[in-house]
């Protein structure tokens, strides 16, 4: 007795297979917005690690730094941007074309804000200098909304925002700090993107070096530990990175404006300096999981952030992505 089984097109099950395995989305996505709205925070918490430095401060993120992330669905290449605000000198005018430079290149901009607040000029002036009339798909994402308790709040807030475009674009309320609804902007994220190849290697978080990642570790700790006009008038450059097997020995040169500037950073006794630097070593050897040495001077350079030159030779040159 023989029984018969349904006929099955091998071939077109094979092939069925094989696309549903490579057919994955890949792209860019440019993080914007305003100063202190996340940008950097929401970045660390979709990636699961630290790659790019927060604080409280105004103009924390000074260029463009990629945060790769990877899973089953593709691959996301994140890029995060300073602050958009209206330059002062050349070191602004320079974060100002990292954040210009970043959404052309773009598969999708997430355009980052603070929920808790309407919309003001500076949403306003990124919605219709940098995102008007692109063409690239743009999700809306709400941040900071748990400060704000009174749901009709929170929609008046949306409202404003929405105002900012002619056309309806999707809306993803989150919290960068906990990592509320990231998910949901993930899905909505890579319903966006093409499809295409992974553009990385799936261990691969980020493009940055070990020296880029110092400077941007120091300049951290120092934004931290000072107020005023200090964080803003340093600028990192590490000399010397040798590695070995046993210890990372990193030089680096911290420059200022002024020479009251240097005194304040180098603190009575060398006490804020050395403060400093053994935070900004204790976070590098969690890094690289090995011992660290750090040696850090203070030099003076004249109004750095209104020289080209000097910007340069600090890293602080524009190129396309």
């Amino acid at each position: 007795m023989f029984i018969k089984c349904k006929k099955i097109n091998t071939i077109k099950l094979i092939t069925q297979i094989y696309v549903k395995i490579r057919i994955m989305k890949c792209g860019f996505v440019t993080i914007l917005g305003r100063p202190n709205v996340g940008k950097s925070t929401l970045l660390n918490q979709i990636l699961g690690q630290k790659i790019v430095i927060t604080t409280d401060k105004a103009q924390t993120t000074r260029k463009r730094i990629k945060g790769i992330f990877t899973d089953k669905n593709g691959q996301i290449v994140f890029v995060d941007t300073p602050g958009v605000h209206r330059p002062l000198n050349k070191l602004g005018e320079f974060l100002l074309d990292e954040a210009k430079i970043a959404v052309p290149d773009a598969d999708l901009v997430l355009f980052l804000v603070d929920g808790s607040e309407p919309a003001g000029k500076g949403d306003k002036w990124i919605a219709e200098n940098l995102l008007k009339d692109k063409n690239i798909p743009i999700i809306l994402v709400m941040n900071k909304l748990d400060k704000i308790k009174n749901p009709v709040k929170v929609e008046e807030n949306m409202a404003s925002y929405k105002l900012l475009f002619k056309d309806n674009i999707p809306i993803v309320k989150i919290s960068a700090k906990t990592g509320r609804n990231k998910d949901t902007l993930l899905s909505n994220i890579f319903k966006k993107l093409p499809k295409g190849e992974l553009l990385y290697p799936e261990d691969v978080v980020t493009e940055e070096s070990m020296r880029s990642v110092a400077e941007e570790i120091i300049r951290e700790k120092i934004l931290i530990n000072t107020s005023d006009e200090i964080p803003h008038s340093v600028a990192i450059k590490v000399d010397r990175y040798e590695e070995s097997e046993n210890i990372d020995r990193i030089y680096a040169t911290v420059f200022c404006e002024q020479k009251s500037q240097k005194g304040i950073l180098i603190g009575k006794g060398g006490n804020l300096l050395k403060k400093i630097g053994t935070e900004a070593r204790e976070e590098l050897e969690k890094i690289v999981d090995k011992k660290v040495f750090l040696g850090i001077e203070v030099k003076v350079e004249k109004d750095w952030r209104k020289k080209e030159k000097i910007l340069k030779n600090f890293g602080y040159t524009t190129e396309k992505t």
